[in-house]
C-alpha cells in the first residue's frame, strides 16, 4: 500500500529560492532511499512562497527508517530558508 508524506511549506525570502533549491536538494537525497517510490515538488501559482512536496513511500514504516539514513545538512538549509515549521501528514491515496 503506497502512502503519501505531504508537506505545506513557506519560504522566509519573498520569491522563494533558498527553499526551492533545499527542497530540489531532499528530493534528490530521498529518491533513492529504500521505500520511497518518488517526489513530487509544487509551489503555489497565487503565492510564490508556498510550497507543497509530497513524498511517495511503500508505507510509514519505511518514511520512518528513510529519516535515519537521510544526510542531515539538506535537512539543515531548508529549515533555514522556511518561515515557520512545516505543515506536514500521512495520507492514504484513495484513487490514482
Amino acid at each position: 500500500m503506497t502512502v503519501a508524506r505531504h508537506y505545506v511549506m513557506h519560504a522566509k525570502d519573498a520569491d522563494g529560492a533558498a527553499l526551492d533549491n533545499a527542497l530540489r536538494a531532499i528530493a534528490d537525497a530521498v529518491r533513492p532511499l529504500p521505500g520511497c517510490e518518488g517526489v513530487e515538488m509544487l509551489r503555489d501559482l497565487a503565492n510564490e512562497r508556498r510550497f507543497i512536496f509530497i513524498e511517495r513511500w511503500t508505507d510509514v514504516d519505511a518514511h520512518k527508517a528513510a529519516g535515519a539514513l537521510l544526510d542531515k545538512s539538506v535537512i539543515k538549509a531548508m529549515m533555514a530558508a522556511l518561515d515557520g515549521p512545516p505543515e506536514g501528514a500521512y495520507l492514504d491515496y484513495l484513487l490514482r
